[in-house]
């Protein structure tokens, strides 16, 4: 990069006037970019700028925020768009202006503005709620592209090794990998082969369900991200027929969202953001949905803040790990970060022998892989736990 080139991204950077000593003067597209980040972040560029040159805003007119939406996407590549469009939600408050449609077909769908649609579904004027639809849709498309194949694949692998037995009762069910692994020790040099004291063996494909998922998941306005990825991973689960998913969103109420896992839409738009947090109602209910407990899987995805009663909560937990239930905790479902949680329940969490932890979700069929071989989750936590999560 030439010096010229050097000074005129430092120009965008510090904006009009605090660039003053660089010299540099934009037109054509730098200019337009100049004046998108300018509406949007105005005299707060550049470190403390203060005083006089450009101002932020975009003021409250939706076809003026609608010409900016489109300007950023012509100016700058999706991920900064995505960024800047969060900004400009909380920054500038925008949230109103999302409910009008034109607005809606302006802005590039991202998992942070499903969030913020979803909060808004219970005020949104008809008019509004096809364009908010195609949003979530497009959002949940990308999602499923992204995970779904890989999610199917990994689970599915786990349900099969999980399937091994000891005594295979036909030579095709022999699992020969493992067979000539296990029984190396026997290996005669004389022969230049193995005599296989043990074999290892796939048990046959069964038709029936094989594990019960429950997913448990938080609502309130925090865990938004991870309403949206735990909705599509779902759906998911549910489309697999060795499992059989439920799904229970709260908040200081319960809704069962199961029989909407068919369309993982419906089920973010069955989702209400906000409000409180009653985590023990919650598990009572799924405590309800479990019958088979050495079969199940519960996920409880929450930040822990319990509004509750948490000695109950406790003890609930308590109760399905002495049952047979895996029990796992996710702080988020997120690429968010290190969350914010409770980190007194966490701990009590596992000091009952449940893993809390954040997980992204690229990382989440791994965990569920993990959890149909019945493999040490805790130990598979402190493996894969995001940097800053603790």
């Amino acid at each position: 990069m030439d010096a010229g080139e050097r000074l005129k991204r430092w120009r965008l950077v510090l904006g009009d006037e605090a660039a003053d000593g660089t010299g540099v003067a934009l037109d054509g597209a730098e200019a337009g970019m100049d004046a998108a980040l300018a509406s949007l972040y105005g005299s707060g560029r550049g470190g403390g700028r203060s005083g006089g040159g450009r101002s932020g805003g975009l003021g409250a007119s939706a076809p003026k925020v609608a010409r900016w939406l489109g300007d950023i996407r012509a100016y700058f590549p999706s991920s900064v768009v995505q960024v800047m469009q969060k900004d400009a939600i909380d920054r500038l408050n925008l949230t109103r202006l999302l409910l009008e449609p034109e607005m809606l077909e302006a802005v590039e769908p991202d998992v942070h503005l499903v969030g913020t649609l979803l909060s808004l579904n219970q005020v949104m004027p008809e008019r509004a709620k096809e364009s908010a639809r195609a949003v979530v849709r497009a959002v949940v498309r990308e999602l499923e592209s992204r995970l779904a194949q890989r999610t199917r694949s990994l689970i599915s692998g786990a349900l099969d090794r999980s399937a091994r037995v000891q005594r295979p009762r036909r030579l095709a069910d022999v699992d020969w990998d493992r067979t000539i692994r296990l029984n190396l020790r026997h290996y005669l040099p004389s022969h230049g082969t193995v005599v296989p004291e043990r074999l290892v063996g796939y048990g046959r494909r069964r038709q029936a369900v094989q594990r019960d998922v429950v997913l448990c998941i938080d609502q309130s306005g925090s865990m938004a991200a991870s309403v949206v990825y735990a909705g599509v991973f779902g759906a998911v689960l549910a489309s697999m027929r060795s499992l059989r998913t439920s799904l229970v969103v709260f908040d200081t109420s319960v809704v069962d969202l199961t029989d909407q896992l068919h369309d993982p839409v419906e089920v973010l738009f069955g989702t209400q953001l906000g409000g409180g947090t009653d985590i023990n109602r919650a598990i009572a209910y799924c405590q309800g949905v479990i019958t088979r407990p050495t079969e199940t899987i519960f996920v409880l995805i929450s930040d822990l803040y319990e509004g509750g009663v948490r000695t109950e909560m406790l003890k609930r937990v308590a109760a399905m790990t002495a049952a047979g239930v895996q029990v796992l905790a996710l702080t988020a479902l997120s690429d968010e970060g290190a969350p914010a949680y409770d980190h007194e329940n966490a701990a009590a969490l596992a000091a009952l022998g449940v893993p809390a932890f954040a997980c992204t979700p690229d990382v989440f069929p791994d965990l569920m892989a993990a959890a149909v071989e019945r493999r040490d989750l805790t130990e598979w936590a402190e493996r894969n736990q995001p940097s800053g999560d603790g």
